[in-house]
């Protein structure tokens, strides 16, 4: 429990967040802390997005290479959580940036992704399944 306790302060800001959180809300509070060259917007998130990606990958390469007894292991969880936030902030600056809500962008990726499965076509390549 300690452990979960711990997890859940360390992903809350020191605002007063409702337990649950919309993608609209999230966009919205996360654009407050958007501080970046305007004029190269695109380009600058979508380094930034990459960049926060690879340091999931590498905490995961890590974890595999070096292993942990369990309490190593959940808090190495919890850095790969942070990670992920990290990620999901430029996901959401991204979706800002181009104009379509994060929101709209989840609810068309699930169609897409339903779409395919019903067509038997998750398995595979290529955008046009």
């Amino acid at each position: 429990m300690k452990l979960e306790e711990e997890a859940r302060k360390f992903m809350q800001d020191k605002l007063i967040i409702a337990e649950v959180m919309t993608a609209d809300f999230y966009e919205m509070k996360a654009s407050q802390t958007a501080i970046f060259p305007k004029t190269q917007a695109l380009e600058y998130l979508a380094l930034g997005l990459t960049s926060e990606a690879g340091e999931v990958a590498g905490k995961v390469k890590k974890l595999i290479r070096d292993g942990a007894d369990r309490e190593d292991y959940e808090l190495k969880k919890i850095a790969i959580a942070s990670e992920i936030g990290d990620v999901l902030w430029y996901c959401a600056m991204l979706a800002t940036e181009v104009g379509v809500p994060l929101n709209e962008i989840m609810k068309e990726n699930l169609k897409k992704l339903h779409s395919r499965k019903e067509r038997g076509t998750l398995h595979g390549s290529g955008d046009n399944r």
